[in-house]
């Protein structure tokens, strides 16, 4: 359930710990309390169209299911940019403001991360929780970290989107930290709080750099066979094609952010055997802390000989969020990367066909599978395969251009070795 009382999640300084959501989700579980609805909030702008607001507010709603609400109404206003007092124009909120308090709901959702200044009025205009799209994304990534890794890295995105946004949130975190001279004459809870907070985000780079090295130690090891890395969209289905082809129990889940964790597994197709990862899924406004945090994920990317881009071609926005992926895998230097298309969930692709006096622009949807794939490959210089890893429909033609691209990779680097495969 959707409880989050400001924009850590989960933390702990010291022995105190901080709104562990983990825990009051099992709380709230344990007294059979109904999950609480959430008003989501969008704005259109200059620089964010009326199209792009509505794809990014169906997918707010879906983090919002993720995260354990339920999404209620929403409200899209267009201005220029956004308030610097509110985000939103002051009618927009009052608005909403009436609305929530006939309905008596708890949660307000904003599309756009807040500033800290922002956030603060706005709770008290409207005297309720207010969260934004970062804070939601960081909270289910807390509820999702597994492994001590992801754990660290998910903490450290949290404290560093924190720490600019403190404003005398917590009253007694000076207790942590006691002892003659650990108090500056005059100085003010706050600074405190702060320099409690730049310690433990130094502490945690610390360990992300331990971290760091252990997987490069790692992937030294792996340098003779070919890495094979799967990467995405959230939710498109790479962990489904990871524990297809390599036979692993890797987790799965429709939903947002399912798997965190790297996992490796070695896969052999026609005796050629390679290593194969799957990765953390990307997402719209994807947090940069967390980018940063999950450098160490993100190498497997950058040191990758080849690049799965799997894309949920049922997904009426799946165009986008091609970008999206391809953007990311530039941001993080990776682009020269051999990549191969890899178009999943096939069995739930819809085909609406037009009417012949429908003037509107044709979308990938007026096509049927046949024409897309035409498209598709004629507009990508890749290998591309069409295939339903749940329902197991061209495989065999997956793995077999998947040979053929890793059998490439192999003999270039290990030209002796070609007779072998």
């Amino acid at each position: 359930m959707l409880v989050i009382k400001f924009a850590v999640a989960g933390c702990s300084i010291g022995g105190l710990r901080i709104n562990n959501l983990n825990n009051n989700r099992e709380e709230m579980i344990n007294q059979n309390l109904q999950p609480e609805k959430a008003v989501l909030v969008g704005l259109i702008t200059n620089k964010q169209s009326e199209k792009r607001v509505h794809e990014t507010m169906n997918e707010l709603a879906f983090l919002v299911e993720t995260a354990g609400a339920i999404p209620d109404k929403r409200f899209i206003q267009r201005l220029e940019k956004p308030d610097s007092r509110t985000f939103i124009g002051s009618g927009k909120l009052l608005e909403i403001k009436e609305y929530i308090e006939a309905l008596k709901i708890s949660t307000v959702v904003f599309d756009d991360e807040l500033g800290s200044s922002q956030q603060r009025n706005i709770e008290r205009e409207l005297n309720c929780k207010v969260i934004d799209r970062t804070t939601l994304i960081l909270d289910i990534f807390a509820s999702r970290a597994r492994t001590a890794t992801a754990k660290t890295q998910v903490e450290l995105a949290q404290y560093e989107y924190l720490l600019p946004r403190l404003s005398r949130m917590w009253t007694h975190l000076e207790k942590q930290r006691g002892g003659i001279g650990m108090r500056g004459p005059g100085e003010k809870e706050i600074e405190t709080d702060r320099r409690i907070i730049r310690d433990r985000i130094s502490l945690l780079k610390k360990q992300l750099e331990v971290i760091d090295r252990q997987k490069i130690t790692q992937r030294s090891g792996r340098e003779k066979m070919v890495r094979v890395a799967l990467v995405g969209y959230t939710n498109v289905g790479k962990s489904t094609i990871m524990n297809l082809i390599s036979k692993s129990d890797v987790f799965a889940e429709n939903k947002l952010f399912a798997t965190l964790d790297t996992t490796v597994r070695k896969v052999v197709i026609e005796n050629l055997p390679f290593l194969l990862t799957d990765t953390v899924g990307f997402i719209r406004k994807l947090p940069h802390g967390l980018v940063e945090s999950f450098k160490s994920t993100l190498d497997e990317v950058r040191e990758a000989d080849l690049l799965l881009h799997i894309v949920d071609i049922s997904h009426p926005d799946f165009e986008d969020q091609i970008s999206v992926v391809s953007q990311t895998i530039d941001e993080i230097k990776a682009s020269d990367k051999p990549v191969m298309m890899v178009f999943n969930k096939i069995d739930a692709y819809s085909h609406i066909e037009k009417d012949e006096d429908d003037l509107s622009e044709t979308v990938p949807h007026n096509l049927t599978l046949d024409e897309l794939k035409r498209t598709w490959i004629a507009k990508i210089n890749a290998p591309a395969v069409f295939i339903s890893a749940a329902e197991k429909i061209n495989i065999e033609e997956f793995k077999q251009e998947l040979y053929s691209q890793v059998y490439n990779i192999h003999t270039k680097r290990f030209p002796f070795n070609k007779m072998l495969y």
